[in-house]
């Protein structure tokens, strides 16, 4: 997937004016309303699918950039309603994106939306035919976690065939290891491939080795933590690193070697991409009790630095730590909650309480200020990580839990 020009949601005020807001409300209310983190995000579910679920087809919307959809907002509205169990949404969400976005190599085409002859498709003019790995990746899970909460092999049936032509297209040898590229026009990259941290999911490499004996997952998972390391401790394109993830990074075919990318829309900023990076990892821990998690997160303290220095997280950062973008946004505190939760639980209440919690009133159970789409769905998953509301759904029995084909 190319790099995100997502419009930034400008939230600097908004932080600012809703401590005033809470304190206000609450003023005026005799008794609080009591709410559990459960039915807020399930209320913060349902708000979402009134604004970004197109009515009958339940296609997700990205209304900030032109009404887009991505794979990525479709595995996201698979994984939220899996989790919350929402058989409903799920069933509607995973038959639009096979009948829409599922290529004939069973990979999902990254980007729809209107063409410019006014019909709808895949915008093939913009690269939207190539795969995204994360997303087919979130996608398989979803499923695998379907086929467990709902007790409906289908769904485990149309994983499987996912897992093979991920590893097929979008996994690639280099020195006689496994490593995962960000999408499928890498794998006949002649030299440098392009890989995107943030799309490493260990614990979701993890959970498809049980259930697949046809690849060597874990050896996906290791590899992912060698390249977390190295992008986060070397310098890259700037003098010197500020041990945190960047959005972007090539590997060298060859040699195993990571360099900066050269195209100029992949950046090594910490940004809209890499503040993913916490959150996954920070799921490896919980559920799995990965050390070499908890060792990466631990490395990003400069997270914790920011935070005390300045009381807040910027949007976007410089490998180096330098501020690119000066203001605030959900997804970014959402994203590297996980960070502050594993190293830092004082200042996790904090961020939690004061920059994504306060988001919220119970009043209306919504956002006090509408979030845009991908500050909704981060603010969500980091609340829901907070809380501990995002469980490893597999429960197979043992006789089903690999297969070879």
């Amino acid at each position: 997937m190319s790099q995100k020009a997502w419009g930034i949601v400008l939230l600097v005020v908004a932080f600012g004016m809703l401590g005033f807001v809470a304190y206000k409300n609450s003023a005026k209310r005799k008794v609080p309303i009591i709410f559990s983190p459960r039915t807020e995000l399930l209320a913060l579910w349902e708000q979402y699918k009134k604004d970004y679920l197109e009515p009958g087809t339940l296609r997700v919307l990205d209304k900030q950039k032109g009404f887009i959809t991505t794979s990525e907002g479709e595995s996201y509205a698979m994984l939220r309603s899996v989790w919350l169990d929402d058989k409903a949404t799920f069933d509607a969400s995973w038959q639009w994106t096979k009948d829409n976005l599922q290529r004939d190599d069973k990979l999902f085409s990254w980007l729809f939306g209107q063409k410019p002859d006014g019909s709808f498709g895949v915008l093939d003019e913009n690269g939207g035919h190539n795969s995204a790995s994360d997303a087919d990746i979130d996608i398989a899970l979803a499923l695998i976690f379907a086929s467990s909460r709902w007790n409906q092999s289908d769904y485990l049936g149309d994983a499987h065939v996912i897992l093979d032509a991920i590893w097929e297209h979008e996994v690639v040898e280099v020195q006689g290891e496994p490593y995962l590229v960000a999408n499928n026009v890498e794998k006949v990259a002649p030299r440098t491939m392009v890989i995107n941290p943030s799309y490493f999911a260990p614990y979701a490499f993890r959970i498809f080795a049980e259930i697949d004996n046809d690849h060597p997952w874990l050896k996906l998972v290791d590899t992912s933590y060698v390249v977390l390391e190295k992008s986060i401790e070397l310098p890259l394109d700037k003098a010197e690193s500020a041990n945190i993830p960047p959005d972007w990074v090539l590997i060298d075919r060859q040699t195993g070697n990571l360099v900066p990318p050269q195209e100029n829309n992949l950046t090594t900023n910490l940004s809209f991409d890499a503040l993913r990076v916490p959150w996954r990892i920070t799921l490896d821990w919980l559920w799995f009790g990965e050390p070499r998690a908890k060792e990466i997160l631990q490395k990003m303290d400069f997270l914790t630095s920011e935070w005390e220095r300045r009381s807040l997280l910027y949007t976007s950062y410089g490998h180096d730590g330098a501020p690119i973008v000066e203001n605030q946004s959900a997804a970014f505190y959402g994203g590297t909650l996980g960070y502050f939760m594993v190293t830092d639980p004082e200042n996790a209440k904090l961020i939690h309480d004061n920059k994504l919690q306060i988001l919220f009133t119970p009043d209306s159970n919504t956002w006090k200020i509408p979030l845009g789409y991908y500050d909704d769905n981060w603010a969500w998953f980091g609340i829901a990580l907070y809380n501990n509301l995002l469980p490893n759904l597999v429960n197979f029995q043992s006789s089903t839990t690999t297969t070879t084909r």
